[in-house]
């Protein structure tokens, strides 16, 4: 029987518990939509955040009320709000305005030569997500007594509103011997390690909390997550469920996923994820503001893959996907849809952005770009990654950098697929190819999408002559049509990515074919 895990840490607090694992990091279920508003829903999220506060500070003792006091003068410093009406009144979304002003502060104190100034980042961090849950009505949830809790740093506010009595530990990714919550912890006699570095569990995996010797215990099972140097390299074509066609060729088939509910489904033993559409795990602009949020599910959908490779797609929001908030915004009346709207208004790319980076250390993570027209656009969000992981690597985050590949759905960038030389791979969504072939609106595409299938059909033949060697999948639901079947595969495709009620379907109908699109003898 295997040894269980020993991990080597630091005590923050003296003590030992044990208990079930709570991961800090799960996602909550995708709240209601619901639009946000102005700076009046600011400084309401505000006001409720400085009550919730003021409650936890309630029969505190001084150490805890110390810090309390510290965040509701943060949440009432003038100099805050200001930064904040700057940033609307130069057009950025209220949202994204509070976001980027707090992390400017924690940014600040994270670059501080003394601990105890950049142990207090966390404590802006816990504000910040405070008033985003209050703005998209989804505050902070507590976690079960007598858990263990697990996870990158740990807020006061969460500390102090948790029961204690009942037992429990916590131990930490990162974290710091002088942060106010290990201060708490000893006050409250709470056994907690930190700089474990990363590590994975499941929720309830039995966690031993050593804060004498400064050690984690893991059940025998546990595996340590990879350094970022150290991850699985990404590659879009291999490690997916393979089938073959009659004569023997390979063929690759994975799912495509719109809901996090859908995750839990996955079952790495037999598909990878070819499509996963992000913009289906976020509600609201609240949402598309919380970087940790996005970062679980997409950590999520990684470890349950396994070694699978996972596709995630950014943001695909505008036009017919609006996000609840930014409705008023005037970039939405031109017309902007995924990528273009993602380039105008950066501030939602560059916290998506950060959340693939960090994710990308859990899997085999390629990200994808929404409604790509012209190179330049890949060349510009390449650059925003590469900015993005300067800073979260001078912030000593883990990251790693992803394969950038795009969505092929606008017909002038099918005809032209040999100019993106940037893009890592392409992948093909016949959906709205179909629907900008046909001049349709999206009401008649159920009318249009047979009459337009034989275009669609030429022009991804051709396309694939374009694709330069590069990796190249097929993800509408053409793909999972056996109808279409014979002719995709003798345009050269060879990696399909279908709804999972589709896959037996097709790949009944592989194993039928010859990889040239012909029946095989005997069919």
């Amino acid at each position: 029987m295997a040894e269980p895990l020993r991990l080597k840490a630091k005590s923050a607090s003296p003590g030992i518990a044990s208990g079930p694992a709570f991961l800090a990091e799960r996602p909550d279920a995708a709240p209601a939509s619901r639009a946000v508003g102005g700076y009046s829903a600011l400084e309401k999220a505000i006001d409720i955040s400085i009550g919730e506060l003021e409650h936890l500070a309630d029969g505190a003792d001084a150490e805890s009320r110390d810090i309390i006091d510290f965040q509701i003068e943060v949440l009432r410093d003038p100099t805050i709000a200001e930064a904040t009406g700057a940033r609307m009144e130069a057009d950025e979304n209220v949202v994204f305005a509070w976001v980027a002003t707090l992390d400017a502060y924690i940014g600040e104190l994270e670059a501080a030569d003394e601990e105890q100034m950049r142990a207090r980042a966390v404590d802006i961090l816990d504000i910040k997500n405070r008033v985003l849950g209050a703005l998209a009505g989804t505050p902070i949830a507590d976690f079960p007594p007598g858990s263990v809790f697990v996870g990158k740093d740990m807020e006061p506010s969460r500390f102090l509103a948790h029961d204690w009595s009942k037992g429990g530990g916590i131990a930490l990714f990162a974290g710091s011997i002088a942060g106010h919550v290990a201060l708490l912890a000893r006050a409250k006699s709470v056994p907690m390690v930190v700089g474990t570095g990363r590590f994975s569990a499941a929720d309830g995996d039995p966690v031993r909390v050593d804060g004498d010797a400064g050690a984690v215990v893991l059940k025998a099972g546990g595996m340590l997550i990879p350094a970022p140097a150290q991850a699985p390299a990404s590659d879009t074509q291999t490690g997916s469920s393979e089938v073959r066609t009659a004569d023997g060729v390979p063929i690759l088939l994975s799912i495509n996923i719109n809901d996090p509910a859908e995750i839990d489904a996955l079952d790495p033993a037999t598909a990878g994820v070819g499509l996963m559409r992000s913009e289906f795990s976020v509600a609201s602009v609240a949402d598309a503001a919380n970087e940790e949020r996005q970062l679980a599910i997409y950590r999520r959908v990684l470890e349950q893959a396994g070694d699978r490779p996972v596709i995630i797609r950014m943001l695909d929001i505008g036009g017919d996907k609006p996000l609840a908030g930014l409705e008023d915004l005037p970039a939405l009346a031109s017309g902007l849809r995924g990528i273009r709207l993602l380039l105008a208004r950066p501030e939602i790319a560059r916290v998506q952005a950060r959340a693939l980076l960090r994710a990308a250390v859990f899997g085999r993570l390629s990200v994808m770009l929404p409604m790509v027209t012209f190179p330049d656009e890949v060349d510009r969000m390449r650059e925003l990654f590469r900015e993005e992981a300067e800073k979260l690597g001078r912030r000593a985050l883990p990251h790693r950098m992803p394969p950038i590949g795009m969505m092929v759905e606008v017909p002038s960038a099918a005809l032209m697929l040999d100019a993106f030389g940037s893009a890592a791979f392409f992948s093909f969504g016949t959906n709205d190819l179909t629907q900008y072939l046909a001049a349709s609106a999206r009401d008649d595409m159920d009318a249009d999408a047979g009459k337009a299938a034989p275009a669609v059909l030429r022009l991804l033949a051709q396309a694939v002559k374009l694709s330069a060697g590069k990796p190249v999948s097929i993800c509408g639901d053409m793909a999972g049509d056996p109808s279409y079947l014979p002719r995709l595969l003798a345009a050269g495709l060879r990696h399909f990515s279908v709804a999972p009620a589709r896959r037996p379907a097709i790949r009944s109908a592989i194993i039928g074919l010859n990889a040239d699109g012909t029946r095989a003898a005997g069919e």
